[in-house]
């Protein structure tokens, strides 16, 4: 029996692994295609034999305990390394261009920002499968703990413990108006004037909306949020319309949009976007090679940039 216990321990342990990223059994078990009872007598083998208690039961709801804690750092780098093998494998022999790449990322970075590394990167791998993940800042994280996507492309203000943020592109504060409206013929433009007119900006929940803000509170000045609207070109739509007035980042922008748009660096920091991923992630070889593409064109845009500085 202990032989047959040993034998299945990588299915246990991957059991335990996902439980413990999802903090349910139930969605630990649909994401397996298993039944419930099947993940809790994986996880109470797993006690049994290690003699301890893996997780805190609390309703619906579980919490690893600090052994779970432990087990799960020594288990699911071997969990996760067992699961893309063949990627590995493949890597090593030369041929990375097989396999899923799940990203997450919020609308912008998907509209703006991606489409030409994924075409380009199509081209290179056609064999890889896309799957890319509309989400927001907050579902992305989840999908990352939950090792649901193998990383996430955005931008981030406050990091948690467990995640880890490297910027990779950084675009400028822009104030966007109608053509016609008052602030478009204006010389220069003082955080003042612009909190005389009503605020177009995304959901409070994201970062732009805490950005602004934090702006205005420093400058202890008041401000109008006459819309809130979700997407940045839900957003350029409306201010368009003249209903309104807007702060964005300049990677919503083609130029080709009937907007008049002005630097607002004086008073908004610049946004960065980069790789969002959970602390002690296993990446495979095609989620190295997307970043990697990422680096180089960052690269080529810094040494363009040097260059340019220099003539």
């Amino acid at each position: 029996m202990q032989k047959r216990s040993r034998q299945n321990r990588l299915t246990q342990l991957r059991g335990f692994c996902i439980t413990a990223q999802t903090g349910s059994i139930s969605a630990a078990a649909e994401r397996l295609e298993l039944s419930q009872p099947s993940v809790s007598m994986q996880i109470q083998a797993l006690e049994r034999d290690f003699g301890v208690l893996l997780f805190e039961r609390r309703g619906p709801r579980i919490k690893l305990t600090p052994e779970g804690d432990n087990l799960l750092e020594i288990a699911l780098p071997i969990v996760e390394g067992m699961d893309t093998l063949p990627e590995t494998f493949a890597a090593r022999c030369g041929n990375p261009a097989h396999g899923d790449l799940d990203i997450a990322a919020g609308e912008s970075t998907l509209l703006y920002l991606l489409p030409s590394f994924v075409e380009q990167f199509s081209r290179e791998f056609p064999a890889v499968q896309f799957r890319l993940h509309n989400v927001t800042g907050r579902d992305g994280l989840s999908m990352l703990r939950a090792d649901e996507a193998d990383f996430a492309v955005g931008s981030m203000i406050d990091v948690p413990d467990d995640i880890n943020y490297r910027p990779i592109f950084h675009y400028q504060p822009m104030l966007i108006t109608a053509p016609e409206h008052p602030l478009a013929e204006q010389d220069e433009i003082t955080l003042e004037d612009i909190s005389r007119y009503g605020l177009i900006l995304p959901p409070r929940h994201l970062s732009t909306w805490r950005m602004v803000k934090s702006v205005f509170e420093q400058h202890e000045l008041d401000y109008d949020v006459k819309l809130e609207a979700g997407g940045w070109e839900v957003i350029k739509k409306y201010v368009q319309m003249n209903l309104g007035i807007s702060i964005v980042t300049d990677i919503c922008l083609e130029g080709t949009e009937a907007l008049h748009a002005r630097p607002m660096g004086q008073y908004f920091r610049q946004r960065s976007y980069g790789v969002v991923t959970r602390r002690g992630k296993f990446l495979s070889p095609q989620a190295k090679a997307f970043i990697r593409l990422m680096d180089e064109q960052f690269f080529r845009n810094a040494t363009s940039d040097t260059l340019l500085a220099k003539e």
